[in-house]
């Protein structure tokens, strides 16, 4: 870790009060960050990682939204922008349901397509439109390993993270002479609070012993997704641009293994 890495940033994460976000938002004020707007539907987690970035010696911005609604993306964009330019913005919010595609309701489809799509187009639009005036930046996508293949029981929640996987191609080819770079973020099986509300918590508890469907035999971490964010957010990446980074501990480099009997 380089605590130079994102020195004087000003960067702007969805989803920052739990999970992924909040892990990528400690790992930019460790590594240098000097504002980060922190962007969640629930209040308490934002003051509670609001304390975490500050005691870090970043400068934290918490901003309650509602990310199903387009005038709150608009809003946080807007309000990230009114004291200087943001750097980086990451779009790592998402909602999610679990239910069969033959019952799957359309309020719940319409619901996680706003969450993860639309305001993923809403907030990397209005975030392009001011990195484009300020002379370039970064944006970031949290996509996931069911950009790449189904999973049943969550057909809406696969849908949007494949558009948002080649959302991110037809941005960074668009925004690529403005000097601004769009990648993604793949993450695998990971223990997070999202994790635990879809197996419960018992059964978390035995998958973060073991976890045999991945190949590196465990759960990612939170950081383990960070560390990429911050990654593809560095000048270390200054020639990455339109990618998705899987960081699935190998689960996605399995096709197919001759059954032994």
């Amino acid at each position: 870790m380089n605590p130079q890495r994102h020195a004087g940033k000003r960067a702007l994460i969805t989803g920052g009060g739990s999970g992924f976000g909040r892990a990528t938002a400690l790992r930019f004020a460790r590594e240098g960050a000097r504002t980060i707007v922190l962007v969640d539907h629930f209040q308490d987690r934002l003051d509670k990682v609001a304390g975490e970035v500050r005691a870090l010696g970043a400068e934290p911005v918490p901003s309650w939204a509602e990310l199903s609604r387009v005038e709150d993306c608009q809003r946080v964009i807007a309000t990230a922008t009114e004291h200087g330019r943001l750097d980086v913005v990451i779009s790592n919010a998402a909602a999610w349901t679990e239910e069969p595609f033959l019952q799957m309701k359309l309020e719940s489809w319409h619901k996680v397509i706003a969450v993860n799509l639309t305001a993923s187009f809403v907030i990397g639009q209005a975030a392009a439109r001011a990195m484009a005036q300020a002379g370039g930046g970064v944006i970031l996508f949290t996509a996931s390993v069911v950009s790449l293949g189904g999973a049943p029981h969550f057909a809406h929640y696969n849908a949007t993270k494949a558009a948002v996987a080649n959302l991110v191609q037809t941005m960074a080819l668009e925004l690529a002479p403005y000097r601004i770079r769009v990648n993604c973020v793949s993450p695998g099986p990971a223990d997070t609070q999202q994790s635990v509300d879809i197996v419960g918590e018992e059964l978390m508890k035995k998958f973060r012993e073991s976890f045999p469907v991945v190949p590196l035999g465990r759960l990612a971490a939170p950081e383990d997704i960070a560390a990429a964010f911050s990654y593809l957010a560095s000048d270390e990446a200054a020639y990455v641009t339109g990618h998705n980074l899987v960081v699935d501990g190998g689960l996605t480099a399995h096709a197919y293994t001759v059954p032994k009997e």
